[in-house]
């Protein structure tokens, strides 16, 4: 049996869960108030504040440090580099201490997992696992239509990963054996063509490009969004509000949760089922890419995240439309704090190599 202690930061929480082997005996969620955070002037101030409290939560539930088999954290912005599970290395640090590539809470999952390794009496590795920088997009994938604009690789690759791996299982092959579409479908929508294991195409899910969400604008007209920025309406930062933040459902209805558009749908609100339908259009379009950057050759089609639960209206409109395809696969939902135990658990297992960041990293 291998314990894992798995370290998710939020930007005003962290979620800790303890593993005994894919199987979570201990979890809780620290909520951080505005006040305590406020004398830190960075995120990677944070750092001990955050582990002492780690440390508390450890005591508190019955364990120390040395138990553990590994610490994983939730990865964070770093340089594009191959899906898989990481050692967290002196490189790795420095570029999310410096957050070199951005500031982002995940950032100090990799860290808060090294500081408790090297707290540790006994030595323990410190991972980190299929961060959204995961890239492994084939290079035509990139071309965006004029060089100075290149695609890139930000997803839902923690949970697409997952899925994947766990819906191959359940056929009984590996991941690195079939095709998968894989449709995220949360606050942000993310959709990835995935060939023997690798996401060969997917969409920016964070920075406009692809279906619009409950809360972002997707792919935009052109032409319309360089008018509106030289309108002097807006400011860059409201511009790229509009896109992300108050962009896609919210911008329709003045309503991101989907829940309350469904509740409203099925109390006949005809105009939000037009634009709930719209952004299933957008979705079940973008499938349709990704069959296309398959050749067809699909084993399945996986819907996950928050929204894959609406099977009233959200599963049933995309499988009228795609079912052609491959067959529908519903995982709802999605625990990252499993998916990054299961990742470091087979590492301890001799299933799979621990990948080195510096070695891989694309820089």
């Amino acid at each position: 049996m291998k314990r894992i202690l798995v370290i998710n930061p939020g930007s005003t929480s962290t979620k800790l869960a303890i593993f005994e082997d894919a199987r979570a005996v201990v979890d809780k969620t620290i909520r951080h108030s505005v006040e305590e955070l406020s004398p830190f002037n960075s995120l990677y101030e944070q750092k001990d504040f955050r582990k002492n409290l780690i440390i508390n939560f450890l005591k508190d539930s019955g364990y120390c440090l040395e138990d553990f088999d590994a610490f994983v954290g939730r990865g964070g912005l770093l340089a594009p580099i191959p899906g898989g599970t990481y050692l967290v290395t002196e490189r790795m640090i420095q570029d999310l201490k410096e957050a070199k590539y951005g500031e982002h809470a995940s950032n100090l999952g990799g860290i808060l997992a090294k500081e408790l390794s090297m707290e540790s009496k006994k030595e323990i590795p410190a991972y980190i696992a299929d961060p959204v920088v995961v890239d492994e997009m084939q290079e035509v994938a990139r071309l965006s239509g004029h060089p100075d604009f290149t695609r890139k690789s930000i997803f839902h690759a923690l949970n697409q990963k997952a899925v994947a791996r766990y819906v191959a299982a359940k056929h009984g092959k590996k991941y690195e054996e079939m095709n998968l579409i894989v449709v995220h479908m949360g606050g942000g929508i993310s959709i990835g063509a995935h060939r023997k294991g690798r996401v060969v195409d997917v969409n920016n899910a964070l920075n406009g490009d692809g279906p619009f969400t409950p809360e972002r604008a997707g792919t935009l007209p052109l032409t319309g969004l360089i008018k509106l920025c030289y309108s002097g309406k807006y400011s860059k930062a409201e511009i790229k509000k509009l896109i992300k933040g108050k962009g896609g459902l919210v911008a329709y209805t003045g309503i991101n949760d989907c829940r309350k558009i469904q509740d409203a749908i099925s109390d006949g609100n005809k105009e939000w089922e037009f634009y709930y339908r719209g952004m299933a259009y957008q979705i079940i379009k973008w499938i349709g890419k990704m069959a296309a950057v398959l050749k067809g050759d699909v084993d399945a089609i996986v819907l996950t995240g928050g929204i894959a639960y609406d099977d009233e209206f959200m599963v049933k409109w995309i499988e009228e439309k795609v079912s052609f395809i491959a067959p529908i696969e519903v995982v709802a939902g999605g625990n990252e704090e499993e998916a990054l135990a299961i990742a470091a658990l087979r590492v301890l297992n001799g299933e799979e190599e621990a990948k080195i960041y510096e070695t891989v990293a694309m820089v």
